[in-house]
């Protein structure tokens, strides 16, 4: 008698498929085109903010005490601006690492189309994020020369777990200041609109993130679980303080040392920062990636 006895592998891949089939279905239901959902041709009203200004890295320090309501705004349009430089940085890190992922595997699995599915989305959200950050008139904000070139190397090497945690870790820290900025009245209207397109379509991705590494984590050793922590958390460092680029002051008209020093300082940033990525700290912890040299990272990005 043949037993009906499904094996361990085979649930854990049928469970994987049956999360791509949904997310599959959702976004045939509600997706965006970012060139016809965001209206790019009114002009840029500076009377609005690029982001919800508790947001900016200044916000509560005595320097933004001392900034005008005019020079305020400009500096969280930058600021936006640079954190959606940021964004598209990391989103082709994304794409590369999911594709050499997907490379050779099955067409017919609803993992690989959906992992396609997510590569399209992305490629929208990059060019969504270009247009909106050149109409908040910014220039192009790239992460440092060293930044740029451990992504190189992260891209390339990264697999598995690590691949898909960073992913995470990349999507949650955007989801939730972009959740306070597209109800934020106070940011311009297409900035709102970029935002929830972002939020809506990403929160697919981080569902497909989270299954992904909990589902590889289950056959990693101690050993591996060990250097992969590590590598995600250094990864999330260096996104996370990227996000901001050093030039984004001089470029809303301010003193640069200056706002550098306070912002290096800021107390009230670095408490948003660690209650808004709460949620994802617990994640890490379940899935036992908060290992202590991981920790030290996490700490110093100021997300712990």
């Amino acid at each position: 008698m043949a037993s009906s006895t499904v094996r361990p592998e085979d649930q854990d891949r049928l469970a994987g498929e049956d999360v791509a089939r949904r997310l599959l279905d959702s976004a045939a239901k509600l997706s965006y085109d970012p060139a016809t959902e965001v209206d790019w041709n009114t002009p840029l009203d500076t009377a609005h903010h690029g982001a919800s200004p508790e947001w900016s890295t200044l916000y509560g320090t005595a320097y933004w005490q001392e900034l005008a309501d005019e020079q305020r705004k400009a500096l969280t349009r930058q600021e936006a601006a640079s954190v959606a430089s940021t964004g598209i940085w990391f989103e082709m890190i994304l794409q590369q690492m999911v594709l050499r992922d997907m490379y050779a595997k099955d067409p017919t699995d609803p993992r690989f189309q959906w992992a396609l599915t997510e590569v399209a989305d992305e490629c929208r959200h990059s060019i969504m994020f270009a247009r909106g950050a050149a109409k908040l008139g910014a220039p192009a904000y790239r992460p440092r020369r060293p930044v740029v070139e451990l992504g190189r190397a992260f891209k390339t090497l990264a697999f598995g777990e690590a691949a898909y945690a960073a992913i995470l870790v990349a999507e949650e820290v955007l989801d939730v200041m972009q959740r306070d900025w597209m109800r934020d009245e106070r940011v311009a209207p297409f900035v709102r609109t970029i935002n929830n397109i972002h939020v809506v379509e990403e929160s697919r991705h981080m569902k497909f993130a989270r299954d992904e590494t909990r589902r590889r984590l289950r056959t990693a050793g101690p050993l591996r679980r060990q250097i992969n922590s590590l590598v995600v958390a250094i990864a999330s460092y260096y996104i996370v303080t990227s996000m901001v680029n050093r030039d984004v002051y001089a470029n809303a008209g301010l003193d640069g040392p200056r706002a550098r020093a306070e912002a290096k300082a800021n107390e009230h940033h670095k408490s948003l920062m660690r209650s808004s990525c709460s949620g994802l700290m617990e994640f890490l912890a379940s899935a036992r990636l908060l290992t202590r040299p991981a920790l030290f990272f996490y700490k110093r990005a100021h997300l712990i």
